[in-house]
């Protein structure tokens, strides 16, 4: 399972727009927060396809929000775990 700390500091590497290195640390990991994070960071490529077998994998739908309130739906999450 992936640990708060590696999603705290991979939703940082997102907001200094380092997708790579933030993809790194989730890709990993097959635990439903691991694979949300992993769905949101392949929709914010905008690789649609991979986001939604992302999505299902987290037991999630892709969202309609805009990219910036996922992210702090996430974050706000992930401070809580």
């Amino acid at each position: 399972m992936i640990s708060k700390e590696e999603l705290l500091e991979a939703i940082e590497m997102v907001m200094d727009d380092n997708l790579e290195d933030a993809h790194r640390i989730v890709q990993h990991y097959e635990c439903p927060v691991a694979c949300w994070f992993h769905a949101f960071l392949h929709r914010k490529e905008g690789d649609n396809w991979n986001a939604n077998y992302w999505y299902e994998k987290a037991g999630r739908t892709m969202p309609t929000k805009n990219l910036n309130a996922e992210l702090e739906e996430i974050r706000q999450w992930v401070e809580n775990m």
